[in-house]
């Protein structure tokens, strides 16, 4: 089923890869001011929740159940924003953001407000590992 997948390349100029689940490559957008995962679903052609299979489906929500979770346990953030907008990138992905009530766009979404501050690789080293830590396996 994975048979002509591949990673938009707007989602992939934005992200560095994290890890892998059952279904979807998780990746962290590569801005410090949110800490934000993106679960994309190694499935082709797919731009809609809807688009999956029945199975894949429930996967995908047990996956961001899994996400969610782990964020919210390393950031212990206020608020978990998830969504699947895909109006810019129109291959499905998932958004699960880490929300605090003092974060630079709060209480507004986070697209479109201000610049990008990319990680330093130490940061989002030990941020990814501690996120990983708490998916299990």
């Amino acid at each position: 089923m994975t048979d002509g997948f591949a990673l938009d390349p707007r989602l992939s100029a934005d992200t560095v890869p994290a890890f892998r689940l059952a279904l979807s490559d998780v990746l962290l957008m590569n801005d410090a001011r949110f800490p934000w995962l993106i679960l994309v679903p190694r499935r082709h052609n797919m731009a809609e929740i809807i688009d999956l299979e029945g199975a894949d489906r429930a996967r995908l929500m047990d996956e961001i159940a899994l996400a969610a979770t782990a964020l919210k346990a390393v950031t212990g953030c206020h608020k978990l924003n998830v969504g699947a907008l895909g109006n810019a990138v129109r291959q499905l992905h998932v958004h699960v953001i880490a929300r605090n009530t003092d974060d630079a766009a709060w209480p507004r979404p986070v697209w479109g407000v201000g610049e990008a501050v990319a990680y330093r690789p130490e940061d989002r080293h030990r941020l990814l590992a501690r996120i990983k830590a708490e998916v299990p396996t």
